[in-house]
């Protein structure tokens, strides 16, 4: 994913590109259960590091994203992303 952004659904392209970086899936702790992983989100370790996030695996956080209808937009060679609708 290189250039300036990008918006991608691709499970792939963004694993490689959170990985890249060091990041993994992760959760927000307290909503969600087995069932449901809950919010979203991106662990980046040793950047701005959130007590309140839980490490989840590909699969629950791919479950979640496409069940909500997600799609993945990031910003170059930065860590840069946010979750936006699919629309």
């Amino acid at each position: 994913m290189d250039g300036l952004s990008k918006t991608t659904t691709d499970h792939n392209e963004i694993r490689e590109w959170v990985e890249y970086r060091g990041g993994k899936p992760a959760r927000v702790k307290g909503p969600g259960n087995d069932e449901d992983p809950g919010i979203l989100r991106i662990e980046f370790p040793g950047h701005g590091d959130d007590e309140n996030l839980e490490t989840i695996s590909w699969d629950e956080f791919f479950k979640k994203f496409d069940e909500s209808g997600l799609a993945f937009l990031c910003g170059g060679e930065s860590r840069f992303f946010k979750f936006v609708d699919r629309e």
